[in-house]
């Protein structure tokens, strides 16, 4: 692991919301972006290095929308950078902590991902991410 590359928040309007952390942080959102398999929409925030994501779900049935009726809004998951995703997605698994998904998947900000399960990382959702560019 390399740093901790952003953490998520899920939220419900991710209009309000940037209001909110462009207050908490005296500057504007870089950038927004649609990840139309994941059912969400994003908000990034630099702060140094590294990043707030603010997710917004796009449907009902997205994981950002089933978070929020379960929790409400709040922290979603903490992203670590990683060198190699293939690697340490090897790594993790046979230390014995579960992925969700077998292969990285698209995310967000030109990124490949993959996420651990969280009955495995005391309840903490963990995404490993590297920049498409370094795969």
């Amino acid at each position: 692991m390399l740093k901790i590359e952003h953490i998520g928040i899920a939220v419900k309007n991710l209009e309000i919301s940037n209001e909110i952390f462009s207050k908490i942080f005296n500057k504007p959102h870089y950038k927004e972006e649609e990840v139309v398999s994941e059912g969400v929409k994003t908000s990034f925030f630099q702060l140094a290095d590294s990043k707030i994501e603010l997710l917004e779900a796009t449907h009902t049935e997205s994981p950002i929308a089933k978070f929020i009726d379960k929790k409400g809004e709040g922290i979603h998951h903490i992203a670590f950078e990683v060198e190699d995703i293939w690697a340490e997605m090897k790594r993790l698994e046979a230390e014995g902590f579960t992925l969700l998904n077998t292969e990285p998947k698209n995310g967000a900000d030109n990124k490949l991902v993959c996420f651990l399960h969280p009955k495995t990382t005391n309840s903490v959702l963990i995404e490993l991410c590297q920049e498409k560019n370094k795969a």
